[in-house]
C-alpha cells in the first residue's frame, strides 16, 4: 500500500467528515473531503482518489445513487468503495455490495477495524494497478515483437525475392540479355541491397534499444557536421529524382546527444522526406534556439501525410507504410526507432503536415548538459 494514498471521504454530517479525516491522516493517508453526493462525483473525477468512504443516508442523493454514478463513469468505475452505515440491516448490505461497493463498515465505526478494512482494499487496489500495468507493458512488447517479425518475414523475403530474381535471370538468360537489359538488372540489384542494407540497420539498432544493448553516451556535438555527414550518405538518393538538399544551420550550432542515435535520427527522417518528395522538389534542415533546447526541423515539398494518419507513425502497434513517390517501399520501422532514441535523449519529435504541400518533421534536443 502506498502511504500517500488518497482516500476520498464523502458523507453529509460536518463531525463524521472530521473524525474520519483526522483518523485516515493520523494513518499516514491523504483525506478529501465532499459534504453532499454532487460534490462527492465532482471531486472524484477530478481527484481519482485510490479509495472512497460513502456515507449511505446523506439527502438529496444517497450513497447507492452516488455509487451507482460512479460505476457508470469510466473514470472513476474501478475505484474501490467502501460504504459507512449507520444501518445494520441485511438487505441494505446487501444492495450496497450489489450497487458496486467493495466492502462496508457500520456507524460508529472502531478505528482499528476501519483502517484494516481501507489498507486491505488499497492494498488490493495497488496489486490490480500492477497488474494491469504489467499486462499493458506485456501486451506492447507482444505487439513490437509481431511487428518485428512481420518486417523480417515481409520486407526481407521481398528484397531477396528480387536478388534471387535477378541474379537468376543474369544467370541462365546471360547471353540473350544485351548490355542495357544487365545494366538495368543490376540496377535494381544494387537499389535492393542498399534498401536491405538499411532495413537491417535499423532492425539492428531497434532490437538493440528494445533489448537494453544500447549504451546511451550523450555529447556535445556539432550539428553542421552531423547533417553534412548524412547529406553525403543520402544525396544519391536524392540525385536520383533532382530532389535539393539544403542545409541552414550555422557551423557553431551544437546539441547535446549520443552521435550513433542522433546520425540514425536525422539519416532516417532525410530519406523518408526524399522518398516522399517528388523529382525535382527540396528537402531543406534547419534548426532554431529554444531556451536551453534545439528544435531541428526537417521540411521536405512532398506530398505529406493525411490528418488521420499522423497519429499512427510513431506507433509499434499499427502497421502503417505508405509507398513513396518513387514507388520506394517502406516499413514505418524509421520513425519508431527515431521517437525512440530522441526520447532516450530526453528529447521530443512531432510532426506537422499538409496533404500535397509536405511535412515538417520536429525534433527538439538538449542544447548543452542539464548541468552545464
Amino acid at each position: 500500500m502506498n502511504k500517500e494514498s488518497l482516500v476520498l471521504v464523502i458523507d453529509d454530517i460536518q463531525q463524521n467528515l472530521k473524525v474520519l479525516g483526522n483518523t485516515l491522516f493520523e494513518h499516514g493517508l491523504r483525506p478529501a473531503i465532499a459534504k453532499n453526493g454532487i460534490g462527492g462525483l465532482a471531486l472524484a473525477k477530478k481527484k481519482r482518489p485510490d479509495l472512497i468512504l460513502l456515507d449511505i443516508m446523506m439527502p438529496d442523493m444517497d450513497g447507492f445513487e452516488v455509487c451507482k454514478r460512479l460505476k457508470e463513469d469510466i473514470i472513476t468505475k474501478d475505484i474501490p468503495i467502501i460504504f459507512l452505515t449507520a444501518k445494520t440491516e441485511k438487505d441494505d448490505i446487501i444492495k450496497a455490495l450489489e450497487m458496486g461497493g467493495v466492502d462496508y463498515v457500520t456507524k460508529p465505526f472502531n478505528a482499528k477495524e476501519l483502517m484494516a478494512r481501507v489498507n486491505t482494499h488499497l492494498e488490493l487496489k495497488a496489486a490490480r494497478d500492477t497488474i494491469l500495468l504489467q499486462t499493458e507493458e506485456l501486451k506492447q512488447a507482444n505487439a513490437a515483437k509481431d511487428k518485428f517479425f512481420s518486417i523480417i518475414s515481409h520486407d526481407l523475403g521481398n528484397l531477396f525475392n528480387v536478388l534471387i530474381g535477378f541474379t537468376s535471370l543474369l544467370s541462365t538468360q546471360n547471353q540473350k540479355l544485351n548490355a542495357a537489359q544487365k545494366e538495368d538488372f543490376l540496377q535494381h540489384m544494387l537499389k535492393s541491397s542498399k534498401k536491405g542494407y538499411n532495413l537491417l540497420k535499423n532492425l539492428l539498432e531497434w532490437a538493440r534499444s528494445q533489448t537494453g544493448q544500447i549504451v546511451l553516451k550523450p555529447a556535445t556535438l556539432n550539428l553542421a557536421q552531423i547533417v553534412a555527414d548524412t547529406f553525403e550518405l543520402v544525396s544519391s538518393n536524392a540525385k536520383s529524382k533532382s530532389i535539393t538538399l539544403l542545409s541552414s544551420i550555422s557551423e557553431s550550432t551544437t546539441v547535446f546527444a549520443d552521435k550513433n542515435m542522433l546520425e540514425t535520427v536525422i539519416r532516417n527522417l532525410l530519406s523518408n522526406a526524399i522518398k516522399f518528395t517528388d523529382i525535382n522538389g527540396q528537402v531543406e534542415i534547419l534548426c532554431e534556439k529554444k531556451d536551453n533546447d534545439i528544435e531541428i526541423v526537417i521540411s521536405d515539398t512532398g506530398i505529406g501525410i493525411n490528418s488521420q494518419d499522423i497519429d499512427k507513425l510513431f506507433r509499434i502497434d499499427i502497421n502503417h507504410s505508405t509507398i513513396g513517390t518513387g514507388k520506394e517501399k517502406g516499413t514505418g520501422l524509421g520513425l519508431i526507432l527515431c521517437k525512440e532514441f530522441v526520447e532516450k535523449n530526453g528529447g521530443t519529435i512531432w510532426v506537422k503536415s499538409d496533404k500535397e504541400k509536405g511535412s515538417h518533421f520536429h525534433i527538439r534536443l538538449p542544447s548543452q548538459p542539464l548541468n552545464a
